[in-house]
C-alpha cells in the first residue's frame, strides 16, 4: 500500500441526490467527493461536506487537472484545490493520468496520452510541480481508453508505475477503467495487475459500464459486473488491503443501493485476505 495512504475501508462517492440521507445520519466508511464541485467560497454543497468530513474521513478527488497537457500548470485551480485541501483537510487527494486542455480550453473529458518516454518525463517533473504546490503527494487513476497511439513504445501499466515511482506519487487503480480498456484493446487485465508495485497503490475504484458492441464504455451508471468484481478478488490478492471506492455517477439509485455494492467489496476483502485482516483494518483507520 501507498505510504501516506490508510486503509479507510469500503466507501462512496459523495453526491447531491443522497445529501439529505447522509445529513440524516446514513454513512459509508467513507467518502470521495469530486474537488472542483466544492472550490467554492460557501454555500450548501460546501457546508454538506464539511458536515459530513467532522464524521467520516473524505478524499478529494478531481477531474481539471490535466497533468498531461502541454498548457502550463493552472495555478490558480491549483491554489483553489489547496485551499479546499487546507479547509477539509482530505485523506488525500486523486486526478487522472490524461490531458483534458488545450490553450486553456477545457475538453471536460480524460483523454489518453501516449505511452512514450517524452511523455513520462513530461508528466513527471509536472507532477513534481503540482506536489510541491498542492504541499503534499497525490494518486494518480488510470482512465479507461477508446484508442492506442501508433507510436506508443511501453504498456499503460509500465508507463503509469514508471510515473508513480520517478515523481514519489501512488497510484489510484481504478479496475472497472483496466477492464474496459482491457476489452476494448485486447490486453491481459492480469498482465496490468501484475506490472503496477503493490507499494504504489493507494487507492482502488470500482464501477459500472456499458458495452456498446463494438467496445465498452465507462458511465458509471450501473451497477459493478460480475468481471469486474473478479478483477478486482485478483486486485485484493495483489494488493492487500487497499481503500476501495464505488463510483456510481449516472442513473445514480437509492444511496442503499450504492452502499451495498460497498459491502459487497467489503465482503471480497475479507473472502481473500480473511475476516481477521479486515477487522484489524477496520478498528486501526
Amino acid at each position: 500500500m501507498f505510504s501516506g495512504c490508510p486503509h479507510l475501508g469500503h466507501g462512496i462517492g459523495l453526491r447531491p441526490k443522497h445529501y439529505p440521507q447522509v445529513l440524516d445520519g446514513v454513512r459509508a466508511d467513507w467518502f470521495e467527493v469530486i474537488s472542483e464541485n466544492f472550490m467554492i467560497p460557501g454555500g450548501r454543497p460546501l457546508s454538506v461536506l464539511e458536515r459530513v468530513r467532522a464524521d467520516r474521513p473524505v478524499v478529494l478527488h478531481g477531474v481539471s487537472l490535466s497533468i498531461g497537457s502541454t498548457d502550463a500548470l493552472n495555478t490558480g485551480y491549483l491554489d483553489e484545490l489547496r485551499a479546499l485541501a487546507d479547509r477539509i483537510q482530505p485523506a488525500w487527494i486523486s486526478d487522472h493520468l490524461c490531458w483534458g486542455s488545450h490553450g486553456q480550453r477545457y475538453a471536460h473529458d480524460l483523454l489518453p496520452l501516449p505511452f512514450t518516454e517524452e511523455a513520462l518525463a513530461h508528466v513527471v517533473e509536472r507532477v513534481r510541480r503540482v506536489q510541491e504546490r498542492l504541499g503534499r503527494r497525490i494518486l494518480l487513476e488510470n482512465v479507461s481508453s477508446y484508442l492506442v497511439f501508433a507510436h506508443s513504445t511501453m504498456p499503460e501499466w509500465t508507463f503509469l508505475a514508471a510515473i508513480a515511482e520517478a515523481a514519489d506519487c501512488g497510484i489510484l487503480l481504478d479496475v472497472n477503467n483496466v477492464f474496459v480498456s482491457a476489452v476494448n484493446h485486447g490486453f491481459r487485465a492480469a498482465d496490468y495487475l501484475a506490472g503496477l508495485p503493490a507499494a504504489l497503490v493507494g487507492q482502488i475504484h470500482l464501477a459500472g459500464h456499458s458495452d456498446r458492441g463494438t467496445h465498452l464504455l465507462d458511465t458509471h451508471d450501473a451497477a459493478v459486473c460480475p468481471e469486474v468484481w473478479d478483477l478486482y478478488r485478483d486486485a485484493v490478492r495483489r494488493f492487500r488491503g487497499v481503500s476501495t471506492l464505488v463510483e456510481w455517477d449516472d442513473h445514480i439509485p437509492p444511496i442503499e443501493d450504492v452502499l451495498a455494492e460497498a459491502e459487497r467489496a467489503r465482503a471480497v476483502e475479507t473472502e481473500v485476505l480473511g475476516e481477521h485482516h479486515s477487522r484489524v483494518h477496520a478498528l486501526t483507520a
